[in-house]
């Protein structure tokens, strides 16, 4: 059996050559038995005198170079007879399934070369001998051309001759190219392309098969780089998820002296927390429906004077700086920069820090139609009201009620994230502004500043921020045509608010900046649109 296939075997005829595999070896040797079996009942059938019917093997075998016992010799060859003349045989489909097929062909061009070698050597040999004829045919003709002229023509001697004849037969008689007539060269020939061919078809089938493997390693390479791609992804999108998260490094990745946490991340963590509040905000406010809470406003009088209480004389002050100084106008005031400017609403700031903490004053302007000064400072006062507008506080309580329009109050605002949560202890007062001429604006104030109480000492969960903030609404009437009343479309509101916060903690100044200048913006926008829509059909509160 051949070494790498004992299902094969090959069968030659003339110049052909087929390649037959049967299912297992045992069926082999029976093909090959009964094939020999059929020869030799058809050489018997020839020695009494031919034989008619059907002939498996052609005559021509018994009489040609591959008769006899080289009529079914093994080439030692592993090619099918459809692998030898298609590429794309179901042999070497299946093969290539199985992934054996390019070891097969590599295995056949083994066999290939150690067939061509012999007929290589076959077929040099004939050449030698060729060769050798050659030379002899050629040493031949000199030794006739010596002997014409050591016995001239002239002599007749016809017994000379003949025995001149003989010594020459003699002389050559070892000449003669017995080796030659031991070798078919024809047969060889026809063999050697048979192989030559057999190595073509087998190398082309290498070629296929290395292209369908490039082709495959190719695409698997494809979904491994795209594999690849998405697992980056994946892991840049995990681990900037993991930076937003408070979990991020533990206490050591929050606010405080010691933070390993730089600028940018905590800004972008903050950012992110923001957005994921307003969205919260957002989605809560479109499910609500508000609640329609009324309480009838105090008479005026009781806004004109900061009352008796422990901190009347602290309101007063705060009242009259925030008259003085707030109501001025910085567009002008190079310490002061313009950072928003949307519509009506202008929002400046200036620089100031002290001890490494931001303490920007902030103010703002803006005009809204439509609602009095006193509407707006109604609102913003009240505290029935301020969980409909205030979106930062997550929960707050009054202390002590100084006066009908003072009181103290502690709220706790949300923590945005790495920042650490902060909460507030201050005054809240509400006021008229009386003034001597009859010309100008009506104005309302409310301040807002810290201070201290027993009730509401500051705590280790948070951080206490101290503020100092107003809120201060003129009221512009523009006098309807004729004698029709004033309605919302005559009036004007024009504020100015003002804040001085003192955040404290560690928070990083370019973060406070950042996050004032998005949320103020954000706060009036929002809190004034609030008023609109409450006071919208109702009469006009002056």
């Amino acid at each position: 059996p051949h070494e790498f296939d004992e299902c094969r075997l090959d069968i030659s005829v003339n110049d052909s050559v087929w390649y037959l595999r049967a299912q297992d070896p045992e069926r082999r040797n029976k093909w090959i038995e009964f094939i020999e079996l059929h020869r030799s009942i058809r050489e018997g059938r020839r020695q009494k005198g031919g034989i008619q019917g059907t002939i498996i093997i052609p005559s021509p075998l018994a009489d040609s170079g591959y008769g006899s016992e080289s009529s079914l010799r093994r080439h030692g060859s592993m090619l099918s007879l459809t692998s030898a003349t298609s590429g794309y045989s179901a042999t070497s489909t299946s093969s290539f399934k199985k992934g054996h097929s390019l070891r097969e062909k590599l295995a056949e061009m083994e066999t290939f070369r150690d067939i061509l070698c012999r007929q290589v050597d076959t077929l040099q040999k004939y050449f030698d001998s060729c060769s050798d004829v050659s030379k002899d045919e050629l040493q031949r003709d000199k030794l006739v051309e010596d002997d014409e002229d050591d016995f001239p023509n002239t002599r007749t001697d016809g017994e000379f001759l003949h025995n001149n004849n003989g010594s020459k037969e003699k002389l050559f008689q070892s000449l003669n190219p017995k080796g030659i007539n031991g070798i078919d060269f024809k047969g060889e020939a026809i063999t050697f392309k048979a192989t030559t061919a057999g190595i073509l078809a087998t190398l082309s089938h290498c070629i296929d098969l290395m292209a369908k493997r490039e082709d495959s390693w190719q695409k698997r390479l494809d979904k491994e780089m795209e594999k690849r791609r998405r697992i980056e992804e994946s892991y840049k999108s995990a681990l900037n998820e993991l930076k937003k998260k408070s979990h991020f490094g533990g206490p050591d990745y929050e606010e405080g002296p010691n933070s390993l946490i730089n600028e940018d991340e905590f800004f972008d963590a903050v950012e992110a927390a923001l957005d994921r509040q307003d969205k919260i905000e957002e989605q809560s406010q479109a499910e609500k429906t508000r609640i329609e809470r009324s309480s009838p406003p105090p008479p005026e009088d009781i806004y004109s004077t900061s009352g008796s209480h422990r901190f009347s004389n602290k309101v007063e002050e705060m009242v009259q700086n925030h008259m003085t100084y707030s109501l001025q106008d910085v567009g002008g005031d190079a310490n002061w920069q313009l950072v928003v400017e949307e519509g009506e609403m202008k929002v400046y700031r200036r620089e100031v820090e002290e001890n490494g903490i931001v303490l920007d004053p902030l103010k703002a302007t803006h005009s809204v139609k439509g609602v009095t000064g006193h509407e707006v400072c109604h609102y913003f006062w009240d505290t029935m009201y301020r969980n409909d507008w205030e979106t930062t506080i997550e929960n707050f309580n009054v202390v002590e009620r100084l006066s009908d329009n003072a009181a103290i109050i502690y709220q706790t605002h949300k923590r945005v994230w790495p920042a650490s949560q902060r909460d507030v202890l201050y005054l809240s007062a509400m006021r008229k502004i009386l003034t001597n001429n009859e010309n100008d604006p009506d104005t309302w104030l409310v301040c807002n500043f810290s201070v201290d109480h027993d009730e509401a000492q500051p705590s280790s969960r948070c951080v206490r921020a101290k503020i100092n903030i107003a809120m201060i609404c003129q009221t512009l009437v523009s006098p309807p045509e004729g004698d029709k009343e004033i309605g919302r479309d005559n009036i004007l509101c024009k504020i100015t608010y003002v804040a001085n916060v003192n955040p404290g903690g560690w928070a990083p100044a370019s973060v406070l900046r950042a996050v004032a200048k998005r949320e103020y913006p954000k706060f009036l926008k929002r809190f004034t649109s609030y008023v609109q829509e409450k006071t919208s059909g109702k009469p006009i509160l002056f």
